[in-house]
């Protein structure tokens, strides 16, 4: 019988509170699930609802909403949301659910995977294993948005995202440019639209139930998410912001020594299977596993694939 979702509001010691969602029994070991924009908690919960079965690991698998989103706090301020903030939120809810102990697996999609990345390179005892899902490295990353134009042009949305009316923008007749984020539809951001047809078993998963889940988390306000654009320097360059033109980040800061999966959709149009290249030359012990057929909503379009990959490198928690 599939464990039962638990929702609550986790106050953390420094003042900020994570809305949360889990499965499974606490005191197991634990995965926890980040997710990115302009998503939520809840797209963890097919991987989160297996996971936790005693057949799968039986672990205790949880998503917080990210700071900034659905019922978290949301502080107004754009420097909170620079990755050091980020990361004190996930280190104090690590030390929340494990105690000392490190969590079996961190698995992150998207700005999840930047929180990810920064919290694996600073503070590795904190976790046994790494799971990335199309969120780039910051070395390869910065070299894309440096020297490849394709890259810079596939980012480009970043800087209407980071506009002061974007929130609005978005927001207007029935998240209309979200929905379009979403399915490609949305033609005045052309990065997120030229990409190839999507196979017919993908062409669906953006039903009316899952609208009304997107909606469940956009309602409570837009800009927080929108903010991680805003406070982090990696962007195109245009004539009027250097972006990562201006950018160094010390090899140090880049170096992760936790085993790491990266999964890599190769029909992302935003995020392209260049930002895949030399992170073995950041990453001690790399999994690199290519999906073909599948856009930066893999989780969504290639559930069970997601789920095999992961379930394949996990290895089992010391007793």
């Amino acid at each position: 019988m599939p464990p039962d979702l638990q929702t609550w509001q986790q106050e953390l010691p420094h003042g900020i509170t994570l809305s949360c969602r889990a499965f499974g029994e606490s005191g197991r070991p634990v995965l926890l699930f980040l997710h990115g924009f302009p998503e939520g908690a809840w797209v963890w919960d097919p991987l989160m609802a297996f996971f936790a079965l005693p057949e799968n690991g039986s672990y205790r698998c949880v998503a917080p909403n990210l700071r900034g989103y659905e019922r978290s706090s949301a502080p107004q301020d754009v420097k909170a949301y620079r990755a050091k903030h980020l990361v004190q939120d996930i280190l104090a809810l690590i030390a929340h659910e494990c105690g000392s102990a490190p969590l079996a697996a961190l698995i992150a999609h998207d700005w999840g995977g930047a929180v990810a990345w920064n919290l694996a390179n600073q503070q590795a005892e904190r976790l046994r294993q790494l799971v990335i899902i199309n969120s780039p490295h910051p070395g390869p990353l910065l070299k894309a948005l440096q020297d490849n134009p394709e890259q810079q042009a596939a980012s480009a949305y970043m800087n209407f995202l980071v506009q002061d009316d974007a929130a609005e923008q978005l927001a207007a007749h029935d998240f209309e440019r979200l929905f379009g984020f979403l399915d490609g539809q949305d033609h005045s951001l052309q990065s997120l639209t030229a990409r190839p047809p999507s196979p017919p078993d993908q062409a669906h998963w953006l039903n009316s139930q899952v609208r009304e889940k997107y909606r469940s988390v956009w309602q409570h306000g837009l800009q927080g998410g929108l903010n991680y654009y805003r406070a982090s320097p990696l962007r195109p360059p245009t004539a009027t912001d250097p972006g990562a033109s201006a950018v160094q980040i010390p090899p140090e800061a880049m170096r992760i020594t936790v085993p790491t999966l990266v999964l890599w959709a190769q029909n992302d149009v935003a995020l392209l299977p260049c930002l895949t290249e030399g992170l073995n030359e950041h990453i001690n012990d790399l999994k690199l596993v290519p999906i073909e057929h599948a856009t930066h909503w893999v989780v969504h379009e290639q559930t069970a694939r997601v789920i095999g990959e992961i379930q394949a490198f996990l290895t089992p928690t010391p007793s």
